[in-house]
């Protein structure tokens, strides 16, 4: 049994904007712990793989970022994803080139910006994670145990089927569900069968080549073409003309809202996407005033801000819920409140023509 690992790494990152930049985006950034978390992703990994079988897929502005953060990765399993075409296009290239050297191989898809407090308790599940997905056709994810009502997350609804393998419970997955409202977050949250959508996937590489064929087939047809070139010398100049034809589609809606057999493990390991400046009160030591504290700050009467100084001193007084960042060349303030929102200052950058501080 072999296993294998993809690694998404081309996001941006940018609900984490001013401190994730297009040209050092949030994977890359050490924000929690001496690593940053790509690198983490790598270290919890080579627990259960060799490095070897872990393969990254990014965009070139972030290859040279991986090899320097990551000396002992193999150049050959860097992927490079000509343009960003959502989870499904990434997916699928690199599926194909694992199947050309690990053939019958078992794949975790993971992203690569996640933070995992037990890595062994994550380790333990991967293992049986790959062995539910052995078993005939199984398409396998991790759900994460709401502890309150996000409505940031997409969610998986799990049916009565269930089983016990190795301890863990596993339950047939009844749906997929898009981002919900306050109200529906808190119905899923007491129902009990409800999970944060991980974005952790593991299958056969045979299994979701199939998928992708049945009900996919236009991108399926795009990766033969791939295959056929996997060893010519226009391989990449060829790769990148035919990912261009990709369609912008995400794995879950490709696939995994359309399929049956799919198997979901409930998990608790610490686990957080730090989607946005606000999930530092969850991953960090909080000050006697509720305030996430990082750098150079004096702060007085300041109660539940997230405070981030690149140097400079920053001096607060009297305020409340705020996120205050600096950085080199920026310095955002807003409230937690708007976090989510912070891609709007981004494309207000752009429409101004105002690239520099992307």
């Amino acid at each position: 049994m072999t296993i294998t690992c993809v690694i998404m790494a081309g996001g941006k990152g940018e609900r984490f904007w001013p401190k994730s930049r297009t040209n050092l985006p949030k994977q890359f950034l050490n924000i929690s712990g001496t690593k940053s978390m790509i690198q983490q992703s790598i270290a919890r990994l080579e627990k259960l793989i060799d490095i070897s079988q872990i393969f990254i897929v990014t965009n070139e502005l972030y290859a040279e970022l991986i090899k320097a953060q990551i000396p002992h990765l193999p150049l050959a399993n860097i992927i490079i994803e000509p343009v960003g075409r959502n989870t499904a296009p990434c997916i699928g290239l690199a599926s194909i080139i694992i199947e050309d050297r690990f053939p019958d191989s078992t794949m975790i898809v993971i992203p690569s910006d996640h933070i995992i407090e037990n890595e062994e308790g994550f380790v333990r599940i991967l293992k049986t994670a790959v062995e539910v997905a052995q078993d005939n056709s199984n398409l396998v994810t991790l759900g994460i145990q709401p502890t309150y009502p996000e409505t940031g997350y997409g969610y998986i609804e799990s049916s009565d089927e269930s089983q016990q393998i190795n301890e863990l419970p596993v339950h047939k997955v009844n749906k997929f569900v898009e981002k919900p409202d306050l109200a529906t977050a808190q119905s899923y949250l007491e129902s009990g069968n409800f999970y944060w959508n991980s974005g952790i996937f593991i299958w056969k590489i045979e299994t979701i080549r199939g998928y992708i064929k049945e009900l996919m087939p236009e991108m399926h047809d795009i990766l033969e073409t791939m295959k056929t070139v996997l060893k010519s010398k226009d391989r990449d100049a060829i790769i990148r003309s035919e990912f261009l034809k990709m369609p912008d589609q995400s794995i879950d809606y490709g696939i995994m809202e359309k399929v049956n057999n799919i198997y979901v493990i409930p998990c608790v390991f610490g686990w957080d996407d730090v989607g946005s400046w606000t999930a530092l009160e969850r991953i960090s030591d909080l000050d006697e005033n509720g305030n996430v504290i990082k750098g150079n700050i004096l702060n007085l009467d300041t109660k539940r801000c997230i405070i981030e100084s690149n140097g400079k001193l920053i001096a607060t007084l009297g305020i409340e819920d705020l996120i205050i960042v600096d950085t080199e060349d920026v310095t955002l303030i807003c409230t937690k409140d708007k976090a989510q929102e912070v891609k709007l200052l981004l494309k207000e950058l752009r429409m101004q023509k105002l690239e520099q501080y992307l």
